[in-house]
């Protein structure tokens, strides 16, 4: 019996950004896979039996991929009290009383209070919580989802007095913010969850993510949570990095195995977070001098995890933030390199998420072990600047050096970004624009790696290193968005000498401007691998 025919289609009329044919207007796709890029005319003359598609000028590119999410909880922000954008305390108060009194929910859970935004940077308090909603069970985390402002009723669920991070009135932080969390999330329904992660699936889907790298663990979501998303069927491909530290590589073995992720690395705490003063610092905050954050893991911990995983051949990766835990990370993979060679150590191409304070020296070392960052841009959109969060955290110069997008690219050092929704929104061409437009002089990349960054770079931290994955040359797997976009250009950053790929006769491919208060392109239909992921 013969297989059936290979199904061709050819799309034509469209602006295709592709390395390997920049002035390209067509493409080929067979079976999943693009198979040809160039001009129309010889594309209808090598392809003439092909289901033909008139792009009408539209701009088709690599679709994205998003390295760092919390798919349940990114859900749950769409679905139940969102607080970001809060202006003050009261109008967060406002929101949660009347979120309270339409909604029976077990548990009323909330997401993106900042308070260092509001005129009166006070927290939500205990008291305040109760008040708003007497007798229900509150959970509300900051925005970095570090921290959270938690009801009585949800305190007394558990035993949260003498836990590091505890206080009767302030948000919990470290181990009695973990420990409130695992309560809260008791209290959610399957439905809950179910719900919460369509509406996040649907979400990345309709701006162009095909794929995304959950990072899940104990502290986090939970086990049941994290198999539920694996299982869950949506176009949406998701890849699972579970954050729980082993010893050794049969302990890798089995857990992975347990948990049915992909990798034992994501948020795998070393420490928390700027904003929640728990980021592991090796000098104290400038607005807490008492303060130098939380450290979860020791450099013996961290080595012996990466020791496991690289030789079960399993990606590993830390969630780091503050210099200090950079610094730790840095020690134990030169501790697991000196044992095992750099060149296994780099096979596995272990990941650093966040990586914001991070030196020069350090990134050439990490760089060298084949070490990816997986970054959020957004981050210094949000709080970076000399009147930012970071400023008033760290003070202006430690502030001034956080995501150094450019002197991280300069060593070699492969980038991968992400929004760690519901951190920041899921928002791919926003996210570019702060990779390219950096507060900091001198830190901002080109729109050309802040797009590889998200696609090319994206499914190498993801473990494919084939080297087409995410571009739409010959050979790569078909997965590409086409966008509603204005005139294309070709720029380097301002603060670059890159300026010889601004020439047309360096022939890099155009991009979507991303000028400051450019619109962003509009999604029209998106596929990965032959399969839609999204229809306008």
């Amino acid at each position: 019996m013969s297989s059936p025919a290979p199904r061709t289609q050819l799309l034509v009329g469209g602006r295709i950004y592709s390395a390997s044919a920049p002035d390209a207007t067509s493409m080929a796709v067979t079976d999943g896979q693009v198979v040809w890029v160039g001009e129309d005319r010889p594309g209808r003359a090598l392809h003439p039996d092909a289901e033909t598609v008139d792009l009408d000028g539209a701009f088709v590119a690599p679709a994205f991929v998003d390295t760092h999410v919390h798919v349940t909880a990114h859900g749950l922000a769409l679905t139940g009290l969102d607080l970001s954008g809060t202006p003050s305390r009261e109008d967060a108060l406002h929101r949660l009383r009347d979120h309270a009194a339409r909604h029976a929910d077990a548990v009323v859970w909330g997401h993106g209070w900042d308070e260092t935004r509001w005129p009166d940077p006070t927290a939500p308090t205990t008291d305040d919580l109760d008040a708003a909603a007497p007798g229900r069970a509150v959970y509300l985390t900051r925005v970095d989802a570090h921290s959270a402002a938690a009801s009585t009723a949800l305190r007394a669920a558990t035993d949260l007095v003498g836990l590091d991070g505890y206080h009767p009135q302030r948000p919990l932080t470290a181990a009695a913010h973990h420990t409130v969390r695992a309560a809260a999330r008791a209290l959610l329904t399957p439905a809950q969850r179910a719900r919460a992660r369509a509406a996040a699936l649907d979400d990345y889907a309709a701006h162009g993510i095909v794929a995304v790298h959950e990072c899940g663990g104990p502290d986090i979501a939970g086990r049941d949570d994290f198999a539920e998303l694996l299982a869950t069927d949506h176009v949406v491909q998701v890849r699972g990095y579970w954050g729980e530290a082993v010893t050794t590589a049969d302990q890798a073995r089995a857990l992975l195995a347990a948990t049915g992720g992909h990798a034992l690395g994501g948020d795998l705490f070393v420490d928390g977070a700027l904003g929640s003063h728990t980021a592991w610092l090796a000098a104290p905050y400038t607005d807490r001098p008492d303060c130098c954050g939380t450290a979860y893991l020791t450099v013996e911990q961290m080595a012996a995890h990466l020791r496991a995983c690289t030789e079960a051949g399993i990606q590993a990766g830390f969630h780091v933030i503050g210099d200090a835990a950079v610094d730790a990370a840095v020690q134990a993979f030169a501790a697991v390199v000196a044992e095992l060679g750099g060149p296994a150590v780099a096979a596995r191409g272990h990941r650093l998420e966040h990586l914001e304070m991070v030196t020069a020296e350090q990134t050439a070392r990490l760089g060298g072990w084949g070490v990816i960052a997986s970054m959020q841009p957004a981050f210094d959109a949000l709080w970076g600047g000399p009147d930012g969060l970071y400023a008033t955290r760290l003070g202006a110069d430690r502030a001034a050096g956080l995501n150094p997008f450019a002197p991280l690219a300069a060593t070699g050092m492969s980038l991968a970004f992400g929004s760690d929704a519901p951190v920041t929104a899921a928002r791919p061409w926003p996210m570019l624009r702060a990779a390219v437009h950096h507060r900091t002089p001198g830190s901002g990349i080109s729109p050309r790696a802040a797009f590889a960054a998200a696609t090319r770079g994206a499914w190498r931290a993801g473990g494919v290193r084939d080297g087409v994955a995410g571009t739409l040359d010959p050979g790569a797997p078909a997965s590409y968005a086409i966008w509603e976009a204005d005139e294309l250009v070709v720029s380097a950053p301002k603060d670059s000498v890159q300026r010889w790929s601004t020439d047309p006769r360096s022939r890099v491919a155009p991009l979507p401007d991303l000028e400051p208060g450019t619109p962003d392109p509009v999604l029209l239909r998106s596929v990965h691998r032959g399969r839609v992921v999204y229809a306008r």
